[in-house]
């Protein structure tokens, strides 16, 4: 009859949602008794057990109503690298997974179509040593509260049940976060994570005030000069900042 659930339809949503929360109820196990500065890296770690088949994995969130984000945590320098070189250059998967508010996969980053849609990042990924990056928007209440990014050596896309498996478990660490936040005060919601990101951000943030400071430029324009010279010079823009800040210099050559 019209309108009568699909034999099975049921069940599989039902495993589904035992999954979920068997995965949630293991990280909020994991998280317990931390300090609001160590939960984010042990929930890099967590994640990172339940996906042994990545290289490595970050975990990425705006920044004060920006579309810039900053990198809450990452699992290890595998992860650390390419999440720094999306914030330095702007553009990558992560990027396009916060605008989109949907899964974005990078399955080659070594040619086109990848290639082509990031070619900074891609190419700068590639030296890093990753090929190919899925990210996975965590969106909850209609909100975007950042992305997980999941970096592999080699190129390729995944089977339907890692696939299924790595969109379960970004599931959960939203629901983790929102349920930390509402359950114990002394986390001050995801705003306390976002303190200790936000200090490894604090020569950018100094650097970009200076540059449009110098020259009468807008914020937009002094990142982004911040992010060309560390291109050029095939740094970070952390890196370029802290090297800057006491000369701040970036005219134009």
């Amino acid at each position: 009859m019209q309108g009568d659930e699909p034999p099975g339809g049921g069940d599989a949503e039902q495993e589904t949602d035992v999954e979920r929360s068997r995965i949630v109820g293991e990280l909020i196990a994991g998280l317990s008794g931390l300090s609001p500065s160590e939960v984010p890296g042990a929930l890099c770690r967590h994640c990172v057990a339940l996906l042994p088949e990545v290289a490595g994995l970050s975990i990425s969130m705006p920044a004060d109503g920006s579309d810039r984000g900053v990198v809450l945590c990452a699992s290890d320098d595998v992860a650390a690298r390419p999440a720094e070189i999306q914030f330095t250059l702007g553009e990558g998967p992560c990027r396009e997974a916060t605008r989109l508010r949907a899964p974005v996969f990078a399955t080659d980053l070594t040619c086109a179509p990848d290639a082509r849609r990031w070619p900074l990042f891609s190419a700068q990924a590639t030296k890093a040593g990753v090929e190919a990056v899925f990210s996975l928007p965590l969106t909850g209440t209609g909100t975007p509260l950042g992305t997980l990014d999941l970096y592999r050596r080699t190129t390729g896309s995944w089977s339907v049940d890692r696939l299924r498996t790595a969109l379960l478990v970004a599931d959960a660490v939203t629901l983790t976060v929102l349920a930390l936040d509402q359950a114990s005060p002394d986390f001050e919601g995801v705003v306390t994570w976002l303190s200790g990101a936000e200090s490894d951000r604090e020569e950018v943030h100094q650097a970009t005030g200076m540059i449009m400071m110098q020259l009468g430029v807008s914020a937009e324009e002094a990142l982004l000069r911040l992010r060309a010279r560390a291109f050029a010079q095939g740094r970070t823009a952390t890196h370029v900042a802290r090297a800057i800040v006491p000369t701040m210099d970036l005219r134009d050559d």
